[in-house]
């Protein structure tokens, strides 16, 4: 009797651990999360950005801007991930309050989530830079020229056919660095920014339960992925629409 009324105790415990409100953890797991999720969001974002100036400055820049270009994506793509992380937070934020002590203005503290945005953003831009380029040059020269031949100026013939040509080449590349940025939030936790990762390792060496949060934490990046995995799916098919499918192609 006494073994069967464990395994009822034991499960409740646990899930007394999880609750959302205190003494339960899930609540700061769930911020945690959240955290998570915004700076994967901005970091995407801004790797986007940097990643679309990147491939037309490699494709269609002067050699200066090549040059440049290919020095950042080899640096990046060479360096650890965990290394420019430390790099860029560390020693980014103090040469940007030594520039402003220097320029008379007094140090200023950077938030976390911005600086972690930035500093993955940054570390996105170089992987998004080749996929993008790489999805640029998928597109059938035909059209490239026959919009040049149709007097269109750069800026609009990017708007009407380079973007929306290419963005069916490069939703694989883009829906990976998506997932990857994901994760890659957990590196900042080595920095001592709050999300789910150092969150959940707060969580499991206060209560002792290490193996219960670790596997909650998996579960909510698993939920994280399946998520998207859906959302991209129906992205992917939304650009692909008119397109001939691999059964029709073969």
């Amino acid at each position: 009797m006494a073994d069967a009324s464990i395994a009822p105790a034991a499960i409740a415990g646990m899930f007394d651990l999880l609750s959302p409100n205190p003494p339960g953890w899930g609540g700061n797991l769930l911020r945690g999360l959240a955290n998570s999720l915004q700076i994967a969001v901005g970091a995407f974002g801004m790797g986007l950005l940097i990643g679309t100036v990147g491939a037309y400055g490699k494709l269609y820049g002067g050699p200066l801007v090549r040059d440049i270009a290919a020095i950042y994506t080899t640096i990046v793509r060479a360096v650890p991930e965990l290394v420019l992380i430390l790099l860029l937070y560390y020693a980014g934020t103090d040469m940007i309050n030594r520039v402003l002590e220097s320029l008379g203005y007094q140090r200023v503290d950077i938030s976390g989530l911005v600086a972690g945005i930035v500093v993955l953003g940054f570390v996105q831009g170089a992987y998004a830079t080749e996929v993008l380029r790489g999805a640029i040059k998928a597109i059938p020269q035909g059209e490239i020229e026959a919009a040049r031949a149709y007097g269109m100026s750069p800026v609009l013939m990017m708007r009407r056919i380079t973007l929306p040509a290419m963005l069916p080449h490069a939703l694989p590349g883009l829906a990976n660095l998506w997932l990857i940025s994901t994760k890659d939030t957990a590196l900042l936790a080595v920095v001592g920014f709050s999300e789910l990762t150092l969150v959940t390792r707060q969580a499991a060496g206060t209560t002792k339960a290490y193996f219960l949060f670790f596997i909650a934490a998996g579960i909510l990046y698993l939920a994280i992925t399946l998520f998207s995995n859906v959302i991209l799916a129906k992205v992917e098919q939304w650009a692909r629409r008119g397109m001939p499918s691999v059964k029709e192609a073969r």
